[in-house]
C-alpha cells in the first residue's frame, strides 16, 4: 500500500514538474522576438519584427528606427505592447555600427563617406527601407500599400533626412521624436545642416514639406549638456537643447513652405514631463499614427 502511495506521489510530482517545464518553455517562446537578415549592396541589416495575433493582409505596418545605440531589439520591446494593443505589424531594422559606422553610415543614411563625398544611391541605407517593407510583406502575407515611419533620437535624424532623399517612398505618416539637431529644409544651406550640395531638388523639398510629419518632443528634453548632443555653431544656432531645436525645425519648415509655395503638412506635438526616452515617447507616437 505504501509503495502504491509513493508511486502516485511521484507521478503527481513528475506531472507538476512537466507542467512547470512546459510553462517555462512557453513563456520563453512567447518572449522570443522574431528577426531575419536583410542584405543589400553587400551590407546586412537585422530586421526585428512582431506580428500581432489575428493579423490579416490589411494589418497596418509601422517601421521604427532606433537611436544611436543601434539597439533594434530594445526598440521592438518598447513598441511591442502597443503593436499588440493597436494591432499593427511592427518592423525595426537594426543598422549596426560595424556595417554602418558613424553618423555618416546611419544618421546621414550612408549618403556620404567620412570625407563628405556623395556615395552612389545603391549604397544609401535610406534606400533599404522600401525593400525591407517589401520583404516584410512577402514574409507575412501583408498586402498594405503604405507604411508609417517613426524615428527617435539618431533614428529621428535618419527619418527627417529620409523624407528628402527618398521622395517616392510609400510612407503614409511620419513621426520624428527628440532629434539632437536637424537638416533644415533649406537649399542654400550646405550639407549636413541643409540641402545644398545634395541630390535633393526643389520638387523633392516641396514633397517633403507637404508630408504629414509630426515632430514629437519631450518637454523635459532640455539638457544642453546631454550625451551625444552635438554642439557646433550650426547646431547651436538651432537652439541649446533638443526641445528648442525641434521647435526651430518646424518653424523653418513653415517658412520654407511659404517661400516655395508648397503645402505644409508638418506639426509640433509635445509629451509632458518626458526627457530623452523612446519607451516613454512611444505611446504618444502611436496616438499620432492611430488617433482613434
Amino acid at each position: 500500500m505504501a509503495g502504491i502511495f509513493r508511486m502516485k506521489t511521484l507521478r503527481i510530482v513528475f506531472s507538476f514538474l512537466a507542467g512547470l517545464f512546459t510553462a517555462v518553455l512557453g513563456a520563453a517562446a512567447e518572449r522570443k522576438n522574431d528577426s531575419f537578415d536583410f542584405t543589400q549592396a553587400g551590407r546586412h541589416v537585422k530586421v526585428w519584427y512582431f506580428v500581432p495575433a489575428g493579423a490579416t493582409p490589411q494589418t497596418p505596418v509601422v517601421i521604427v528606427m532606433h537611436g544611436v545605440g543601434r539597439n533594434g531589439e530594445d526598440y521592438l520591446n518598447d513598441w511591442r505592447p502597443h503593436a499588440a494593443a493597436k494591432h499593427f505589424l511592427l518592423v525595426v531594422p537594426e543598422f549596426s555600427k560595424a556595417e554602418f559606422p558613424g553618423v555618416e553610415g546611419y544618421n546621414y543614411g550612408n549618403t556620404v563617406d567620412i570625407a563628405g563625398r556623395l556615395l552612389p544611391r545603391e549604397q544609401w541605407s535610406f534606400n533599404m527601407i522600401e525593400p525591407i517593407f517589401d520583404a516584410m510583406r512577402a514574409r507575412t502575407g501583408n498586402q498594405t500599400e503604405r507604411y508609417r515611419l517613426f524615428g527617435h533620437s539618431a533614428g529621428s535624424q535618419f527619418v527627417q533626412r529620409f523624407i528628402y532623399f527618398v521622395p517616392n517612398a510609400r510612407v503614409d505618416r511620419v513621426v520624428c521624436a527628440n532629434a539632437g539637431w536637424y537638416m533644415l529644409p533649406d537649399l542654400a544651406t550646405a550639407f549636413p545642416y541643409g540641402l545644398k550640395n545634395t541630390p535633393v531638388t526643389e520638387a523633392d523639398l516641396r514633397h517633403a514639406l507637404a508630408l504629414p510629419l509630426t515632430v514629437l518632443l519631450g518637454t523635459a528634453d532640455t539638457d544642453p549638456d546631454a550625451s551625444a548632443l552635438r554642439h557646433t555653431p550650426e547646431a547651436d544656432a538651432q537652439g541649446p537643447f533638443r526641445l528648442a531645436r525641434g521647435k526651430f525645425f518646424v518653424a523653418r519648415g513653415e517658412e520654407a513652405a511659404r517661400a516655395h509655395q508648397a503645402p505644409f503638412g508638418w506639426r509640433l506635438a509635445f509629451v509632458p514631463d518626458v526627457a530623452h526616452s523612446d519607451k516613454e515617447m512611444a505611446p504618444f507616437a502611436v496616438r499620432e499614427f492611430f488617433p482613434n
